[in-house]
């Protein structure tokens, strides 16, 4: 029986999905809320990271102790992310105990925000800042991200700073979940084994209390300016090189053309930087990535190399750039889409990943994107249409910086 998408919702605004999937062995439920790091004042930065923690902290009717324990107690793997742009809380187990592990997914969506679970996760969320300040990548690509978004919220760092966690209080958190977590601003996301109607009427009982906000992000206007910078570091005994060029948006069409050429010129295996790089020995790691984001985004290039080799790479890193509007071909193009192909497939094949792709997708633009939509549009990419999207978008590097030991 072939998959059925259905879509419902609730008074109070809140969006149902689900790909329904009669012979599928297990189910997948999950909340998307539309609120991440860009969408905090600058001085709550990590606010929604923090408060993703905060969710399995405990609720009204369970301690932190009992939600694990209730969803031990079904099977239920379990699992939260936080972006720049949303939150997400997800739940995959065996269909015939869906409806009760969805009842402990909706409760800790209203968590209790207790003072003392507060003051005792916040020092969880600063060993974890202290934990990242320790590897050299995710250090360069914070400084990268603020260098190339200045004063626009994409600049936001998702664990915020040791300045505004610290600062952060209880009631600043709790207005703005109270802002942000409506049910308006939130998407339910189910997918698998699901009996539809019996869980829009779960979610009814479970969320139909949730209040209405008309929630809203901003789109600041900004263009990025180069720059250049460098940061040294005694931990360190490889040098790095980022770069981040502009990118179509999450909305944009030619998204699927730059996911393929991101893939071409950066992939772990068989790109150009692969055979320039990896293969001649002069970087240990290089790969280029496609970042959408709402209404923009960034083609990210990293790579790791010995400081001896750190300006060649840099210079073969561009010269790889800028050639690779004249030296693509069709090879390249049915290598890298069949492989593109092949992880959306595996991706979709379970449950949870499914419910995960069209809960995003909808928390962004609302619509019902089938992986089967995604896969045609992915085949329907051409030589001239990456040729147009590097034209649009050249991948030339606004921002470039290195970290090298000190």
């Amino acid at each position: 029986m072939a998959i059925e998408f259905r879509h419902a919702s609730l008074e109070n605004g809140l969006s149902i999905i689900a790909e329904v999937d009669p012979d599928a062995h297990t189910a997948a439920a999950g909340f998307f809320v539309r609120t991440g790091a860009r969408d905090e004042a600058p001085a709550a930065m990590g606010v929604s990271h923090f408060l993703e923690h905060m969710m399995f902290k405990g609720t009204e009717r369970r301690s932190a102790r009992e939600v694990d324990r209730d969803f031990d107690r079904l099977g239920a793997v379990h699992n939260a992310f936080t972006t720049s742009e949303l939150t997400a809380f997800w739940i995959h187990l065996l269909p015939e105990h869906l409806g009760d592990g969805f009842d402990i997914l909706a409760d800790i969506m209203r968590p209790s925000l207790r003072e003392s679970d507060f003051n005792d996760e916040r020092k969880v969320i600063l060993e974890e800042i202290a934990m990242y300040r320790d590897q050299p990548v995710w250090v360069l690509y914070e400084r990268a991200m603020e260098m190339y978004y200045r004063r626009h919220p994409l600049a936001h760092r998702v664990l915020g700073t040791e300045e505004t966690i610290s600062a952060l209080s209880r009631d600043a958190m709790a207005a703005y979940f109270d802002r942000r977590y409506s049910a308006d601003n939130t998407v339910l996301s189910l997918s698998g084994r699901v009996d539809f109607d019996r869980m829009v009427e779960r979610a009814g009982r479970a969320c139909g209390h949730w209040q209405r906000t008309d929630a809203e992000r901003t789109y600041p206007s900004f263009t990025p300016q180069p720059e250049r910078f460098m940061i040294e570091q005694a931990s360190v005994n490889r040098q790095y090189l980022l770069m981040l060029a502009p990118a179509p948006g999450i909305e944009d069409d030619d998204r699927y053309a730059a996911a393929i050429l991101a893939q071409i010129l950066g992939d772990t295996e068989g790109s150009r930087l692969y055979w320039s790089l990896i293969e001649t020995g002069l970087a240990d790691d290089a790969q280029v990535q496609f970042d959408p984001h709402d209404r923009g985004g960034e083609f990210c290039t990293l790579v790791s190399s010995s400081e001896e080799h750190a300006d060649e790479v840099e210079s073969i890193v561009l010269r790889e750039i800028d050639g690779l509007l004249d030296t693509m071909t069709e090879d390249d193009l049915a290598r890298v889409r069949a492989k593109i192909a092949t992880s959306v497939t595996l991706h979709g094949e379970l449950p949870a990943g499914r419910m995960r792709r069209i809960g995003q997708v909808w928390t962004y633009a609302r619509v019902h994107r089938p992986l089967e939509s995604e896969l045609a549009r992915i085949e329907a990419v051409t030589l001239d249409g990456l040729r147009s999207v590097v034209a649009r978008y050249p991948m030339r590097p606004v921002v470039t910086g290195s970290l090298r030991p000190a």
